[in-house]
């Protein structure tokens, strides 16, 4: 069976290719993975809510889909098992978003999302962990045990899509449901070693959010190979194979932008992380591209712009008045942000960020993609961005250990993060690739053949013999 990483659960794309050669089927799947998932969740801190029954129930009824006369017509990943963020309603299964607030959220109908993966035959395993509001770049909820990379457990999987980074690296699902409006997929999957896909605004159909009132959040992917991540995002796109087909082609020469500067903090990236985007450039002007140093696009203005639009995404959220004492330090300082900004002031900063859009893609227009490195810093250890006695000193943290991924929120860019890379002490270090507005199947094309370059034996990208992913 085709595998990823030495596991042939950890390949969605090669699960879809045994249960046709009938190698194996989705239950025997799902039941294996369900295993692992009651052995490994709350120690990576990956799932708030299993749902087993639901699963097997889904395994079953595929597995009989998959035996029928109308086999051949199926979508590609029918019956590969997934997972959603826990931010993304699901009917009649809770829904906490991260918070004690709304721990006992069951919600009526699924969010887009969730209901393209239900479409396409994928069977979710449950909600994956996620933080507050998804508000934090780390994921360390009071509704279930934080969030872990399993390359180093007394490290963080990033947020907020820590609990599906932690999930797929983890071995518990192939790939899985993010979302992403300041970096939410490609933060985790640079800490978790995997690929992780923000597509352009508006190419995936989400219900409108209470949470996201200015348009940054999209949702994403995450999963171990290109192709993977390029196939869950054909699924949420409705793009049929458009996707896949991308990661299957080789690219042209291309003219590639760099910059490592950071744009929304002051504080200088880590130079190992540094290292591994310098191994990334290289290996681009070796396979034949046009590589160029440039400028980041915009200064300290959009910043300050960004954050009234995020601190009155903050204050929108439906909390109920009696359940605001169960708000985590942060976000209680990040509402009381949002509510002090006035109605002239959240159109000033719409305002200024869609001038930072136009001019990130005036800037740019000469290049087909820009190369930075993911985040500034190493995995973080496990509460050490957290700062529940200073929420400023918190909020600034986060914006040192991820200075680059919400330019491309701003801007409406697809991006993805790419493995490239290990520190010293055997951590996965990510660089993030992005392209302009719907050149989403370049920018995957690319991806695919940098993931394939670096899988060649003088640029091997292989996982440490310390990852204890269950076989």
């Amino acid at each position: 069976m085709p595998s990823a990483a030495g596991d042939p659960l950890s390949s969605a794309l090669g699960l879809a290719t045994a249960y046709r050669t009938g190698e194996t089927d989705p239950v025997t799947v799902v039941d294996a993975l369900l295993e692992r998932t009651a052995a490994r969740s709350d120690e990576v801190g990956a799932f708030v809510t299993i749902t087993a029954d639901q699963a097997r129930a889904g395994a079953a009824a595929a597995r009989d889909a998959l035996n029928g006369p109308a086999a051949d017509a199926l979508p590609p990943l029918f019956g590969v098992p997934t997972a959603i963020k826990d931010l993304t309603p699901t009917a009649g299964v809770r829904t906490t978003l991260g918070s004690a607030a709304f721990s006992d959220l069951v919600p009526d109908e699924d969010g887009t999302p969730a209901l393209r993966i239900a479409s396409a035959g994928m069977i979710s395993l449950g909600k994956t962990n996620a933080p507050e509001l998804g508000l934090p770049c780390y994921t360390e909820p009071d509704v279930a045990p934080p969030a872990r990379t399993p390359y180093d457990l007394s490290r963080s999987a990033g947020g907020s899509s820590g609990g599906a980074a932690a999930a797929v690296a983890a071995g518990l699902v192939p790939v899985a449901l993010g979302s992403d409006g300041g970096g939410s997929v490609r933060i985790p999957a640079s800490v978790c070693g995997l690929v992780g896909i923000k597509p352009t605004r508006g190419l995936v159909t989400s219900m409108p959010s209470e949470i996201d009132v200015s348009g940054l959040v999209v949702p994403g992917t995450l999963a171990n190979t290109v192709d993977d991540a390029a196939a869950l995002l054909d699924v949420l796109a409705l793009t049929g194979s458009r996707m896949l087909n991308a990661s299957r082609r080789v690219p042209g020469r291309l003219r590639i932008g760099r910059f490592h500067t950071p744009v929304i903090s002051e504080v200088p990236p880590d130079p190992e992380v540094v290292a591994a985007y310098d191994v990334a450039s290289r290996l681009l002007e070796r396979i034949g591209h046009e590589v160029v140093d440039v400028d980041p696009p915009f200064g300290p203005e959009t910043v300050a712009a960004f954050e009234t639009a995020w601190f009155v995404g903050a204050a929108s959220a439906p909390v109920p008045p009696e359940r605001e004492a169960l708000l985590r330090p942060l976000t209680r300082w990040e509402r009381t942000r949002g509510r002090a900004a006035s109605g002239v002031d959240y159109a000033d900063a719409l305002l200024a960020l869609r001038r930072a859009e136009q001019a990130t893609l005036a800037a740019y227009e000469d290049l087909d993609v820009i190369l930075t490195p993911t985040i500034g810093q190493l995995p973080a250890p496990v509460g050490s961005l957290r700062d529940d006695a200073d929420p400023e000193a918190d909020f600034e943290a986060q914006k040192a250990f991820t200075p680059y991924t919400s330019i491309w929120n701003v801007a409406g860019c697809p991006a993805i993060s790419l493995p490239t890379g290990w520190s010293t002490d055997g951590l996965p270090i990510g660089t993030m690739i992005a392209a302009l507005p719907t050149h989403d199947a370049l920018l995957i094309s690319l991806a695919a053949q940098v993931e394939h370059e670096l899988s060649t034996p003088d640029n091997r990208w292989s996982r440490p013999r310390a990852l204890a992913r269950p076989r």
